[in-house]
């Protein structure tokens, strides 16, 4: 059984100015009423002073105006970006999700400020003589936060709203590095298919050899067969790789919101793109660059104010109804004040069960917080281990490019001569293909290491401030 006390107020007409000011006193009195919200402390996390992976001896190049795919030296990257984070339908939803949370939010905080509203009545009876009434009023109903349950409920939303705004940040920052990645592999796949389209011609020009040397009995018809299948695995090589370039770039095509039909680059092969080393800063200071913390940071806020609402329910709630108004035809005023007051008595555990699930939920958006955190620094960490170790594989493989063209040349040159075997022409024509197209790939890898790095630690995008007031005591606060 709920119990409900109810009292109503009716005064002669001479004093309706006098009790509104006098409730209005009372109003913002109990506006400055009490917090249940716990007092909130970021969870804390032992942070190394430094990155374990990091280079001492490299050096840090600055970003220019934080759009760091500039720092890859390449106009047409620039331009997909740009487009990309203006028309990428992926990104447009994020953006409306970000208004829906804001509206949501509004809606919520209403509960913080009195409903006001105008109304009017007409009545005419014809019952053993004709009477008229006419009245105007208006009406105000107000919730009185005395233990601050709107306010927390106002700013859960507000967190949730921040959250969903990082999650955007988060889209638009990944969204960015899939643009660059997805068109350095569309850049390296045209690499690699005019480069095995090179060595199958280059192939094509040993079999003719080979056929000549047969047909004066210089080499057996087996030594012409081998040669016909290395030129014909170089040239099947080429719609393999075809297909995965055209797949590459119609996907970045939907990445930066345009049909793939017809979609073409300018730019052709990786060699005019620099490799950036992105300035890394302390571990620190990821936890303010990353949106992905912040939105799990926001998301632990906003469970937190839920724990006041909980604590609130609990409590006494007073509401008040105020109506004000004038009689159109008698003349007189019309007024009323009723105040509600309610306490839960019995509710079969519900408040109870509601605390301890909202409770169990900010231990739980603790514990995604510090993973979040950890996972966050183990992908800088990564990528800067990928970063350092690319660039020595880029060096490692340069060299053996160059080794292997020389070694074909030679071998060219004294199979022509007669002073080596084929088995060793057909090996250095191999071992070139797979030498130079493996360095195609690690260049590759190269850039995509520089762009993870970049993503890794939070991109171009400075985290705005939650827009929510955290409550400062420690404790329940006493009303």
């Amino acid at each position: 059984m709920r119990l409900t006390p109810r009292f109503e107020v009716f005064h002669p007409p001479h004093a309706p100015g006098r009790l509104f000011r006098a409730l209005a006193l009372a109003g913002l009195t109990l506006l400055g009423g009490c917090s249940l919200v716990p007092g909130y402390q970021p969870p804390a996390l032992p942070l190394a002073p430094r990155w374990s992976a990091k280079d001492p001896s490299t050096s840090p190049a600055d970003t220019q105006g934080g759009a760091w795919w500039r720092e890859f030296r390449s106009a047409e990257l620039d331009g997909l970006i740009a487009r990309g984070l203006n028309d990428n339908y992926t990104l447009k939803a994020a953006i409306s999700r970000v208004d829906q949370a804001r509206a949501i939010a509004q809606v919520a905080g209403a509960g913080q400020y009195p409903n006001l509203s105008l109304g009017g009545n007409y009545q005419r009876q014809n019952n053993y003589g004709s009477t008229k009434k006419a009245s105007v009023f208006a009406q105000a109903t107000y919730e009185v936060d005395f233990w601050g349950k709107q306010r927390a409920t106002a700013d859960a939303s507000e967190a949730l709203a921040s959250a969903s705004q990082f999650d955007a940040q988060t889209l638009r920052m990944t969204l960015g590095a899939s643009i660059a990645d997805t068109y350095f592999q569309v850049l390296s796949l045209q690499e690699r298919v005019r480069l095995a389209q090179s060595i199958a011609t280059d192939a094509s020009q040993v079999l003719d050899l080979v056929q000549v040397q047969a047909s004066q009995g210089a080499v057996s018809s087996l030594e012409v067969e081998q040669q016909r299948n290395a030129q014909q695995t170089f040239e099947a090589a080429v719609p393999l790789l075809q297909q995965q370039l055209d797949a590459a770039l119609y996907q970045l095509a939907v990445l930066v919101g345009v049909p793939p039909e017809g979609f073409k680059l300018q730019q052709s092969g990786l060699d005019a793109l620099q490799v950036p080393q992105p300035r890394v800063g302390l571990p620190v200071g990821l936890l303010r660059q990353r949106p992905d913390v912040q939105a799990a940071e926001a998301r632990l806020m906003s469970a937190n104010f839920d724990v006041g609402v909980a604590r609130a329910a609990f409590l006494p709630n007073l509401s008040l109804d105020l109506l004000g108004g004038v009689d159109t035809l008698a003349g007189g005023h019309l007024w009323s004040v009723v105040g509600t007051l309610a306490q839960p008595v019995f509710s079969g555990g519900q408040l109870t069960g509601q605390l301890h699930a909202d409770q169990a939920h900010v231990q739980e958006l603790t514990a995604s917080y510090r993973e979040s955190i950890i996972e966050a620094l183990r992908d800088v960490e990564t990528q800067l281990s990928a970063a350092r170790q690319l660039d020595q594989a880029y060096v490692l493989n340069q060299a053996a490019v160059e080794s292997a063209r020389e070694a074909a040349r030679l071998a060219q040159v004294r199979y022509r001569l007669g002073s080596t075997d084929f088995q060793t022409l057909l090996v250095v024509e191999r071992t070139q293909y797979q030498a130079e197209d493996s360095l195609l790939q690690v260049r590759l890898q190269h850039l995509q290491a520089a762009v993870g790095l970049f993503r890794a630690i939070g991109g171009d995008f400075s985290v705005p401030t939650l827009a929510v007031s955290p409550s400062s005591p420690s404790q329940v606060a006493q009303p």
